[in-house]
C-alpha cells in the first residue's frame, strides 16, 4: 500500500511510503528471471554480484536510481536501517506472513510499522522526516533479480525512486515454506535530500533503455494497479520530490509503437488512484507490449510545490517531455 502521512506543526514533512507484494506473494516467475537475468547481462557499469540478497538488492535499486536521477541523489547505506529491515524479514519469515505491519507478542517482534522499528533500531527520525518500504515475498534468493522485479511493479517503483531519500537499509530471511522475504527501507532524517529540484522531474524506462521487459503480472502487486487483469504492459512512469505535485489528464500521458497507433492505457495519478503519491503518474498499457520494439513515450502537464503548512499548491508549472524505448 503506499500511504501520504498528514502534516503535523512541528514537522515539515512527514511521508510514509509502503508497498507490498500479496495474494501468492510476489513470487518472482521463472520466465520473468530469465528476462531479468538478460536484461542485467547487458547493462553497462553494473554494480558487482556480492551473493548477499540484501546487498545486491540494495545496491541494483541505487544504481537504477542513479541512471535516472545521478550520482549525487545515491543513497547511503545506513546501519541502523539495515537492522530494521533485517529484523521485518525476519518477523515475516518466522511467521510467514508478508505485511508492513507487526503483531506485538508474535514471535520475531521488533515494531508495530517502520516508523517503531526504526526507532528500536536507533534510527532518529528527526523533523523534517520521510521514511518508506518496500517488501517481497519471493522464491528467489537472487538480489538483482528480486530487486529488478519490485522496479517493474509499479507502487514498489513509486517507493524505490523517491528522490528525496538520502538513505536506506535491506535485510532478507528465508522462511520454512521455502519463500524469501526481502525487505528494504528508505528514509531521510534531520532535513530531506535535495532531490531534482523545483519544476523538475525524471522518467523510467528512461529515455533509449533497451532490453525492457514486455509484461508486467498485476496481480502479484498488492493492491493491485489493473483489478481485474492479470497480464499487461511494461509500467511507464515520471517522479518528482515528495514537495512537489504532478498533474496529468489522460490524453497527454500516451505510448505507441514507432509509426503505430496509441496503445489504451490505466492512468494512475494521486486524483485518481489514492495508492498513487501526489508527486508520480504512470501509465500501464492494457496489454503485453511486443517484443524487439521501440515505443514512443509523450507526457505533459504540470508540476508545482507545496510548502508547508500547506497540504496544496497553486502556482503550476507547464512540464512535458517525449522519449522513448526498447522492449527485448
Amino acid at each position: 500500500m503506499t500511504r501520504l502521512s498528514p502534516l503535523v506543526p512541528a514537522i515539515l514533512l512527514s511521508l510514509a511510503l509502503a508497498a507490498c507484494g500479496g495474494g501468492g506473494g510476489s513470487s518472482t516467475q521463472p520466465s520473468d528471471t530469465a528476462i531479468i537475468t538478460q536484461q542485467l547481462a547487458q547493462e553497462t557499469d553494473a554494480p558487482q554480484v556480492t551473493g548477499n540478497m540484501a546487498t545486491d538488492g540494495l545496491n541494483w535499486f541505487n544504481f537504477r536510481r542513479q541512471q535516472i536521477m545521478g550520482l549525487d541523489l545515491g543513497l547511503t547505506r545506513n546501519g541502523l536501517i539495515d537492522t530494521a529491515a533485517q529484523g521485518h524479514s525476519n518477523y515475516q519469515a518466522i511467521n510467514n506472513v508478508i505485511s508492513h505491519d507487526q503483531t506485538s507478542g508474535k514471535t520475531g517482534f521488533t515494531g508495530v510499522d517502520l516508523e517503531a522499528r526504526l526507532g528500536r533500531a536507533g534510527y532518529s527520525l528527526v523533523p523534517s522526516y520521510a521514511t518508506g518500504e518496500v517488501i517481497a515475498k519471493t522464491g528467489y534468493t537472487d538480489g538483482f533479480t528480486a530487486a529488478e522485479a519490485l522496479i517493474t511493479a509499479i507502487y514498489h517503483r513509486f517507493v524505490i525512486f523517491e528522490p528525496m531519500f538520502k538513505e536506506a537499509g535491506a535485510g532478507f530471511a528465508t522462511a520454512s515454506s521455502g519463500f524469501t522475504y526481502f525487505t528494504t527501507n528508505f528514509a531521510a532524517s534531520n532535513g530531506l535530500g535535495s532531490g531534482l529540484g523545483a519544476g523538475n522531474f525524471t522518467i523510467y524506462p528512461y529515455d533509449g533503455q533497451k532490453n525492457l521487459p514486455n509484461n508486467f503480472f498485476s496481480d502479484t502487486e498488492q493492491p493491485d494497479p489493473v483489478p481485474n487483469q492479470n497480464e499487461v504492459g511494461y509500467p511507464i512512469s515520471i517522479h518528482a520530490d515528495i514537495t512537489r505535485t504532478i498533474t496529468v489528464a489522460a490524453p497527454n500521458f500516451t505510448v505507441r509503437p514507432r509509426g503505430g497507433a496509441l496503445l489504451p492505457v490505466q492512468l494512475l495519478t494521486s486524483s485518481s488512484d489514492t495508492h498513487t503519491p501526489t508527486s508520480a503518474a504512470s501509465i500501464i498499457p492494457l496489454a503485453p507490449l511486443a517484443a524487439g520494439t521501440t515505443y514512443d513515450v509523450a507526457f505533459s502537464g504540470a508540476i508545482c510545490t507545496i510548502i508547508a503548512p500547506a497540504t496544496s499548491c497553486t502556482a503550476d508549472t507547464a512540464i512535458s517531455r517525449s522519449w522513448s524505448f526498447t522492449t527485448k
